[in-house]
């Protein structure tokens, strides 16, 4: 498999605000693989049918239990944001906030990603930047990863778009050469059983978390469809997923409480009472940058600013530097 991400970052973003109409895959959807893109505006009862998620996120990258652990440790949980499902039937579902959600063992069942603040990108090779829903470690200046190859590197984005072709899926990298013509897919050639795919029960308990309590998610689901999280619900859900073990739904309490713990010390950032400024923690800096991005976004109004205003919002706080592409030929 090869790839040409230079000037792209297509499977990084939601560019769909670019398209005057929404462009799909034949199954309808623009999601990495099936069952896990956004319901794109259909509705409620509708996405419950086809178990779509409760978010709109078309390019969603779900973490496993090693990395939700170390973002724990870095305190980079403002970083994470989790995914539920409505539920196909009743048999397999659990009632929270009025929506049937996806459950196993009577346990709502969530992955955790990252989340995509407004960020001023200039992708696919436009003259113009525009305010997109971006990876929260995407440096918009030179639309690369600033965790790559790093220790909050999710393993799905270092294997991507191997195990999308594996499953015989259309991957981002052919949308955006339909939507935008160049190659960015150059080989498809990858192997039967790729490495890190994970799925059914496999999944289970290291990248497929099941919530041993739906009453403490009231309020959670509601939340997660207005996007309008909080803090704490970020909380909530890393301390369960960090408390996961591979292969069973149980969770161990005590790794429960301190994990929470550690993510509510990391939520103060989040709700603006850390300084924003670099500290010994590699993830002191995402809280702040994201609040400053959102800050940026509503006062700009029709504004756009150059994709280099990441200086002042990431560079500053402490963000680490990307690698240059002339760094990652060969690899």
């Amino acid at each position: 498999m090869e790839v040409n991400c230079e000037g792209c970052a297509g499977c990084c973003l939601d560019w769909r605000p670019l398209l005057e109409t929404e462009t799909r895959g034949d199954d309808g959807s623009r999601g990495r693989t099936h069952g896990e893109n956004g319901s794109h505006g259909r509705t409620h009862d509708e996405a419950e049918v086809d178990r779509n998620p409760v978010d709109d996120d078309p390019t969603f990258v779900s973490l496993t239990r090693g990395t939700v652990r170390t973002v724990l440790e870095q305190g980079a949980v403002p970083a994470l944001t989790p995914r539920f499902w409505h539920a196909r039937d009743d048999r397999e579902s659990v009632e929270i906030d009025g929506r049937r959600i996806a459950a196993v063992a009577g346990r709502p069942v969530f992955f955790l990603g990252l989340r995509k603040p407004p960020k001023p990108v200039a992708p696919f090779g436009r003259e113009e930047p525009s305010w997109l829903p971006t990876c929260v470690f995407l440096d918009p200046s030179t639309l690369q990863c600033r965790v790559y190859d790093g220790e909050f590197f999710p393993e799905d984005c270092g294997v991507y778009p191997e195990q999308t072709l594996a499953l015989g899926v259309e991957t981002e990298c052919e949308r955006v050469e339909k939507t935008f013509g160049g190659e960015r897919l150059v080989s498809t050639e990858v192997d039967d059983e790729p490495d890190g795919l994970l799925l059914g029960t496999g999944a289970i308990g290291e990248k497929l978390f099941c919530h041993p309590r739906p009453a403490a998610l009231e309020g959670t689901i509601e939340r997660l469809a207005a996007g309008e999280l909080t803090a704490e619900d970020r909380a909530e859900t890393a301390a369960v997923a960090a408390a996961s073990s591979p292969g069973t739904v149980e969770i161990s309490e005590a790794h429960y409480e301190r994990a929470r713990d550690r993510a509510l010390e990391a939520a103060t950032d989040e709700s603006g009472g850390g300084s924003g400024v670099a500290t010994d923690e590699d993830g002191a800096w995402i809280g702040p940058a994201i609040r400053e991005w959102h800050r940026r976004r509503v006062a700009a109004g029709e504004t756009v600013p150059s994709p280099s205003t990441a200086a002042d919002v990431e560079d500053a706080r402490g963000a680490p530097e990307t690698p240059g592409w002339d760094d990652l030929e060969g690899e």
